[in-house]
């Protein structure tokens, strides 16, 4: 199956068709489908160079079926850069097929070439497909630390 699969980096190119696959990422995560929206957050992240996407085709359709979007971060600790795997999704008639594997593969080689310390990332509790696939490829769950979050209103 993974001879009928391109993986590449995106671009402002693939924006409108990537947005869409977004947009259906955010309402499996429980939000409003807001397709314009998926849109410009996608256009900023290119216009701003503030994260890495890549994506995958379907070489007969030629349709993007996956993506997996990373975001740059850096540990003052160990004063190294780390990748945040922020998004993860493969569409539904696609799953099952090796994709997410390929996303997650390209995502470590990628932090291997920019020499980064490794991969961060987060999914739901209730998320057991993806916590299986992260945990077959060696990402340990965190045990030591306790990951707070602030929301705040805009001034």
């Amino acid at each position: 199956m993974a001879n009928n699969y391109r993986v590449h980096q995106a671009s402002i190119e693939d924006l409108d068709e990537l947005a869409k696959l977004f947009d259906e990422y955010r309402v499996f995560y429980g939000q409003a489908s807001d397709i314009e929206g998926a849109r410009g957050f996608l256009f900023d992240r290119f216009e701003h160079q503030e994260s890495i996407i890549f994506c995958v085709r379907n070489s007969d359709t030629r349709q993007i079926i996956g993506f997996t979007q990373l975001y740059p971060l850096f540990s003052s600790i160990s004063m190294r850069r780390l990748l945040l795997l922020n998004d993860l999704y493969v569409d539904e008639a696609y799953r099952k097929q090796g994709i997410g594997q390929l996303l997650l593969d390209v995502a470590k080689d990628y932090a291997g070439k920019v020499r980064a310390k490794g991969l961060q990332l987060s999914t739901a509790v209730t998320n057991s497909t993806a916590q299986s696939l992260y945990e077959r490829n060696g990402y340990v769950r965190d045990h030591e630390f306790y990951h707070y979050f602030l929301g705040v209103q805009p001034t």
